[in-house]
C-alpha cells in the first residue's frame, strides 16, 4: 500500500513538472516568439564567475540558487492569445498564489507564486505582462528556491521584462 501512494505520488509531482514543459515549448523556437530559456547547468556554470564588487556577488549567490528560467515575449496577437490561454491553463494546476496585479499603460501584470519555507522564500515565480495593440505579451517563469528580496538584483542585472512592477513586488512583500 505505501509503494502504490509513493508511486502515485512521484507520478503527481512528475506530471506537474512535464506539464510546464510541454505547456511552454511550443512556444520555443518559434518566429513569432523571441524565447529565453536557461537551465540550472547554465546556471551553475554562471555562478562559477569570478567577482570583485559587493552588488555582482550578490547576483552570483542568487545564480546558485535558481533552477530554471523561461522567458517567452511576442507582439503577434495570435501568439500573445495562446500565451494568454497556456498561461491560464498553468495556472489553474500549479498552485501557485498571485502576488500582485498591475495595470500599466494598457498592459496588464500578473505575478504569481509558489511560496517556499518563509514567506519571503520562492519555489516559483511566474509572470504573464499581457500587451494590448503592439505592446509585447510576456510569459516568465522563474524556479529555483530564492529570495523574493534579491530577485530585483536578478531582474536588474538580466534585464527581464517586467522589471519596474517585479522590483515593487519584492519591496512590498516581506
Amino acid at each position: 500500500m505505501r509503494k502504490i501512494i509513493l508511486v502515485i505520488a512521484l507520478v503527481f509531482i512528475s506530471n506537474t513538472i512535464f506539464a510546464q514543459q510541454t505547456l511552454f515549448d511550443k512556444f520555443n523556437g518559434n518566429e513569432n516568439v523571441t524565447s529565453v530559456v536557461v537551465n540550472k547547468k547554465m546556471f551553475s556554470l554562471l555562478s562559477k564567475m569570478k567577482v570583485e564588487d559587493k552588488e555582482t556577488q550578490q547576483y552570483v549567490n542568487l545564480i546558485k540558487k535558481l533552477d530554471n528560467l523561461k522567458v517567452f515575449v511576442t507582439t503577434n496577437s495570435s501568439w500573445a492569445s495562446e500565451m494568454k490561454a497556456t498561461a491560464g491553463k498553468y495556472l489553474k494546476t500549479a498552485s501557485l498564489e498571485e502576488l500582485m496585479q498591475v495595470n500599466d499603460k494598457g498592459k496588464l501584470v500578473k505575478i504569481f507564486v509558489k511560496s517556499g519555507a518563509t514567506d519571503s522564500q520562492i519555489k516559483e515565480l511566474f509572470m504573464f505582462i499581457e500587451g494590448s495593440g503592439k505592446e509585447e505579451t510576456v510569459l516568465m517563469s522563474l524556479t529555483g528556491d530564492f529570495d523574493l528580496d534579491e530577485l530585483s538584483v536578478l531582474t536588474e542585472k538580466m534585464n527581464l521584462p517586467g522589471r519596474d512592477v517585479l522590483n515593487k513586488a519584492s519591496k512590498g512583500k516581506k
